[in-house]
């Protein structure tokens, strides 16, 4: 049994975390949201799973280094300042980031990797992504997590084979591109698809979310996971051992 921390308490996750740690036999030592005392909560807890904002990501981290905990790191939207903070924080404790706490996207972005690595540039790859009318950020984190499992399979960073937000006259589509659509409205938790087109035939893989519970469940497998980790990043397909 783990005693779990939630940072992000207050939200629609926070909410689903508790009945999930719950649900898996596990304790929940308590939570925090903006303003509370992420320090104290630390101490009180084995680890910590982090569902709250960027503008936070580190004060808890530094809260989970000062208690010697682990911490899962859910939210979305991070920029490269946050990924600096996050592998420095590594070096002292275990931290497991992701944009998709998922099994089954998990499971997803493994098929995506060897898919991309085994059809080639010939084949385009697009990733479309439907969400709830609040959610602020796009792509999702969950579709980044997905274009980056198929840039790694063809061996080429993300960032410079991108294209997103096509509109007007915008020429061909490059070579070897890996797209993004975002689609919002109503209060869908989560659909994500990845296409492989190629010449006169297209693969398509795809994953629903038919609860936010699903991603709660598999942050608190994640949050157990963690505990007696060595300092370091991980990922979640460890957490699959895949």
């Amino acid at each position: 049994m783990a005693r779990i921390g939630i940072i992000g308490s207050e939200g629609r996750m926070g909410h689903a975390l508790v009945r999930a740690i719950t649900e898996a036999g596990h304790e929940c030592a308590g939570g925090v949201d903006q303003g509370g005392n992420t320090a104290i909560l630390a101490e009180a807890s084995e680890v910590l799973v982090d569902f709250s904002s960027p503008a936070a990501l580190e004060t808890n981290l530094h809260a989970a280094i000062g208690a010697g905990v682990p911490i899962l790191v859910g939210t979305t939207g991070l920029d490269e300042r946050h990924q600096a903070a996050l592998d420095s924080a590594s070096g002292a404790i275990a931290v497991l980031q992701t944009g998709n706490t998922s099994l089954g996207v998990t499971l997803l972005a493994h098929l995506v990797r060897e898919a991309a690595a085994r059809l080639g540039p010939a084949w385009d790859i697009e990733v479309v992504e439907t969400h709830h009318r609040m959610k602020v950020d796009a792509p999702s984190g969950t579709a980044l997590l997905l274009g980056e499992a198929a840039a790694q399979g063809r061996g080429i960073e993300l960032s410079a084979h991108s294209e997103r937000g096509r509109d007007g006259h915008t020429g061909a589509r490059e070579r070897g591109a890996i797209g993004f659509g975002s689609l919002r409205g109503g209060t869908v938790a989560g659909e994500h698809s990845v296409l492989l087109l190629g010449d006169q035939e297209r693969i398509t893989l795809s994953h629903s979310a038919e609860d936010r519970m699903i991603f709660a469940r598999g942050a608190v497998t994640g949050a157990a996971w963690l505990l007696g980790r060595r300092p370091g990043r991980y990922e979640m397909p460890q957490v699959l051992g895949l």
